[in-house]
């Protein structure tokens, strides 16, 4: 049996609800209950057929799935954010001041600082440079001349699950933050 994983997204909306295995998702589509959205250029072949391995599948009706908190953490926001500043658009592998930025030049600023009663919340917390995060210091970003490139938002739970340490390149365009 092939070995690998596939993407399943929910019908109709399309939200990615977990990453299944290869034979999982055969199951699905030879019982006509879900379909193929991309190959993966692989083939399963029996004595007398050939079957395309997906690499992302959809469910052909919706199911209605409880929203669930996902709890907040520095790496979450990290990689909510793709490692990428949010006030200068500085990234993690990118040239920046004559040298390349790595992960561990990144912080977690609060945009409404622990001082003045600011929480570890997604809302609240985003991903910066140390030059950037040193500028802010102890201000709103107003007050230290500096705007946002995006509103922080809370990401969905099945998100994170999904993008942490996995993904083909087939399954970015369906997994966004």
């Amino acid at each position: 049996m092939i070995n690998g994983r596939v993407l399943l997204l929910n019908g109709s909306s399309w939200e990615p609800l977990a990453v299944i295995s290869v034979p999982r998702a055969m199951n699905l589509l030879l019982a006509g209950k879900a379909f193929t959205v991309e190959e993966s250029g692989r083939f399963l072949r029996t004595v007398s057929q050939r079957f395309a391995v997906p690499s992302v599948i959809a469910l052909r009706t919706f199911i209605n799935v409880p929203r669930r908190r996902a709890s907040w953490s520095r790496k979450g926001v990290m990689i909510r954010d793709n490692y990428t500043c949010i006030y200068c658009g500085a990234r993690a592998g990118s040239l920046q001041r004559g040298k390349v930025l790595a992960r561990s030049d990144l912080t977690i600023d609060h945009i409404l600082p622990r001082s003045r009663g600011g929480r570890d919340q997604w809302t609240n917390t985003a991903c910066a440079c140390t030059a950037c995060n040193h500028r802010k210091g102890d201000r709103l970003p107003h007050e230290a001349g500096m705007k946002l490139r995006s509103e922080p938002r809370t990401p969905r739970t099945s998100y994170l699950v999904i993008a942490v340490g996995s993904g083909q390149d087939s399954w970015k365009q369906y997994i966004e933050f």
